[in-house]
This record gives C-alpha cells, structure tokens and sequence, in this order.
C-alpha cells in the first residue's frame, strides 16, 4: 500500500505528502529529517488515504498541491 498524508505544521500550514511506510515517515518529519518540515515541529498526522499503486497515490498527491486540490483538501480533508 502506498499513503497520501496531510501534515499540520507547528505554523498552522498543511503539508501534504505521500510515502509507502506512513508510520515511519510520520517519525521522520518530526525528528527532523525532512527539510521542508524541519522548522515546524511537531508536526500533526490530520488524514491519510491508502492507494494499491504508487501511482495512483503520487497522481492523488498532486492533485491535493495543484490550486483546485487545495480547495478540496481545506474544504474536505483539513
């Protein structure tokens, strides 16, 4: 399986992304080891969905960080 996450930051953004092992990448983004995260821990798990393909979970994670997935994602999902 294959995840798609949104994360809130310790700034109140929403960072989304996506990882085959959620659990793991959730303990990376907060002890630091993702760049783009790094300076907003702790950060907060507030959704996930699973994909059967890495495909179709990037192709879903782009459409949440494209203008009108953004829409969606803080109208629906944060």
């Amino acid at each position: 399986m294959y995840y798609v996450y949104l994360l809130k930051l310790s700034n109140n953004d929403i960072y989304t992304g996506s990882a085959k092992d959620l659990i793991t990448r959730i303990k990376d983004h907060n002890e630091g080891k993702n760049i783009s995260t790094k300076p907003f821990r702790p950060v907060k798990l507030v959704y996930y969905c699973a994909f059967p393909t890495k495909t179709q979970a990037i192709k879903f994670e782009m459409y949440l960080k494209s203008g009108s997935g953004k829409a969606f994602r803080n109208k629906h999902l944060a």
